[in-house]
C-alpha cells in the first residue's frame, strides 16, 4: 500500500485489524482503537467478559463504531473465531494489537519467590503466550505484510518494586517479540512492543501500592507527567503506518522518559 493510496506515510486509510483487551475508557486498547480510527483504520475490538459489556458498549462511537467481539484468549475456539471473522470481513489483516495481561491477585501482590506453578503458568499463558497464538493465527492473513504489537513495561528489564510476578512474564513477552520479529520478518510482518509508563488502568489497579509508582512517574520522569492511553495509541498508529515500515523487534518506551531514571 503506497503513501499516495493512504494519504501520507502516517495515514491508516484502508488499513484493517484487531485491537484486543478493551475493558473501559481507561484501557490502553481504548486509546489505540481511538487513535487508529482517527487515522482511517477499521477495527474489530475485543473484550473479555459479559461483565465488561456495560463499560465497553458506550465507547463505540468514540472509536469510530468498530465491530465488537467477546473473546476469551484461553479458549482456542473463541480466539480462532476472532481471526475467522477478520477473514470473512476483510480477507486479510494489516495489524493486531495485543493489550491483555492477567495474574491472580494473590500471586500478583505476593513475592515472586512464593508464586505457585499454576499462578505463574496462568499469568504467562494469558499475558504472553496468547500473543504468540495471535501471531500464528494472523500470519496467514498478512500475506502482504502487517504489524503485530503488544504491551510491556519497564519491570521486564529492571526489578520494579511490587511488580513481582509480572516482571518475568513481561520479560518473556519482550523476548517473544524479538523472536517473532525475526521469524516473521521475511514475510514483511513487523513485531513490536510498546512499553508505557504507569497508567491508571484496570489492570494496573491490581498492583500493590500502584499509586506510589504513579506518583514517582509524575515527579521523577523527565517530562514530569504520566502518559495517557491516547499517547500509547498514537505510537501504535505510527508503528502500523508506512512511517514505521522499517521498524521491527523493538521495545518502544512511551513513559515520559521514566525508564531512564530507574
Amino acid at each position: 500500500m503506497t503513501d499516495q493510496a493512504t494519504g501520507g506515510a502516517f495515514s491508516l486509510n484502508g488499513r484493517v485489524g484487531v485491537v484486543t483487551g478493551l475493558a473501559n475508557e481507561n484501557s490502553i486498547a481504548y486509546g489505540c482503537a481511538r487513535a487508529l480510527a482517527a487515522q482511517g483504520a477499521e477495527c474489530i475490538v475485543t473484550y473479555a467478559s459479559e461483565k465488561a459489556e456495560r463499560f465497553v458498549m458506550p465507547l463505540a462511537e468514540s472509536m469510530g463504531n468498530p465491530e465488537y467481539q467477546l473473546v476469551d484468549v484461553q479458549d482456542a475456539e473463541s480466539l480462532e473465531a476472532l481471526f475467522n471473522r477478520a477473514r470473512e470481513r476483510w480477507g486479510r489483516l494489516d495489524f493486531v494489537i495485543h493489550s491483555i495481561a492477567f495474574a491472580p491477585l494473590a500471586e500478583l501482590q505476593g513475592r515472586l519467590t512464593d508464586t505457585t506453578s499454576d499462578g505463574f503458568s496462568l499469568a504467562m499463558d494469558v499475558s504472553c503466550h496468547s500473543f504468540v497464538r495471535m501471531a500464528r493465527l494472523a500470519e496467514p492473513l498478512m500475506a502482504e505484510g502487517g504489524s503485530l504489537i503488544c504491551m510491556t513495561y519497564h519491570g521486564a528489564d529492571q526489578a520494579v518494586e511490587n511488580y513481582n510476578l509480572m516482571g518475568p512474564v513481561k520479560a518473556a513477552l519482550e523476548s517473544s517479540t524479538r523472536y517473532l520479529a525475526t521469524e516473521l520478518g521475511p514475510q514483511g510482518i513487523r513485531v513490536n512492543a510498546i512499553s508505557p509508563g504507569p497508567i491508571r488502568t484496570r489492570a494496573a489497579s491490581g498492583l500493590k501500592d500502584f499509586e506510589a509508582l504513579a506518583t514517582d512517574g509524575e515527579t521523577h520522569s523527565p517530562l514530569r507527567r504520566l502518559v495517557s492511553v491516547e499517547d500509547i495509541g498514537n505510537t501504535a498508529a505510527y508503528l502500523i503506518s508506512d512511517a514505521g515500515s522499517s521498524v521491527t523487534g523493538g521495545i518502544h518506551y512511551v513513559d515520559g522518559g521514566h525508564h531512564v531514571r530507574f
